[in-house]
């Protein structure tokens, strides 16, 4: 793992994002653990989380996109974040676009606000976590209502590596293949379960109960972790 996936995992525990209890997550599942961007709050934490978006935008795209899209409504700060950090950091000034929830019937009016999507525009949308890829499903039909757009692709911050509604692989890579897309994560839930491990004993490790109770949602929803060797290491 790069020491910029353990930093961005060790930002996520100290800004309160990532957490450990008893949740529920968007698709209705209970769930051990979970991620809520809603909780970066500060000017410097969005500048920190755009820097990583754009660190891992760069490394896996180069320059092969034309515009940033963020789905409503916390894809809004997320893609301005990256837009700014391209711009600082990559000297890569990129169009961006947002979506309303609800159709504007006065003023500009229509659902997409910023950039105006026009045929051909190479569009990489920005989300926070993908779990049964609903958000995405919902969100390309606006683009392509909007031009013939060409998707680049999809990056989120966490990719929880769950199975996806065909169960063939993970809802990430599925909603890849659905759309023809790459898709990338800033890390998954295996970097966050090696680097929070109870025996890396770090100051936001989890316990050995967390441990169990995620290897045992991955059990019943997650597809094969490249770790199965560290997880049985402290569960037996």
């Amino acid at each position: 793992m790069t020491d910029s996936k353990r930093a961005f995992i060790d930002f996520m525990c100290e800004s309160g994002v990532l957490t450990f209890g008893d949740f529920v997550t968007k698709s209705g599942r209970p769930t051990p653990y979970f991620v809520n961007t809603g909780r970066y709050t500060l000017g410097s934490q969005m500048r920190a989380l755009g820097l990583a978006y754009a660190r891992t935008i760069t490394a896996a795209f180069g320059r092969d996109f034309d515009v940033l899209f963020g789905p409503a409504y916390k894809g809004i700060p997320l893609v301005v974040a990256t837009a700014e950090a391209l711009s600082d950091a990559h000297d890569l000034d990129v169009a961006i676009c947002f979506n309303r929830k609800e159709a504007k019937d006065h003023g500009e009016g229509g659902v997409l606000v910023g950039h105006p999507l026009k045929d051909g525009d190479r569009v990489l949308i920005i989300e926070d976590v993908t779990t049964a890829g609903t958000s995405i499903r919902e969100t390309v039909p606006i683009l392509r209502a909007a031009a013939a757009i060409e998707l680049s692709g999809l990056v989120i911050s966490v990719d929880r590596m769950e199975r996806g509604p065909s169960e063939e692989g993970s809802a990430l890579e599925e909603v890849g293949r659905e759309f023809s897309m790459r898709t990338e994560s800033i890390v998954d839930l295996d970097d966050i379960v090696e680097h929070l491990h109870p025996d890396q004993g770090g100051p936001h490790a989890i316990t050995p109960e967390d441990l169990q109770r995620i290897r045992s949602y991955r059990a019943e929803f997650g597809v094969p972790s490249r770790l199965e060797d560290l997880g049985r290491r402290t569960a037996d």
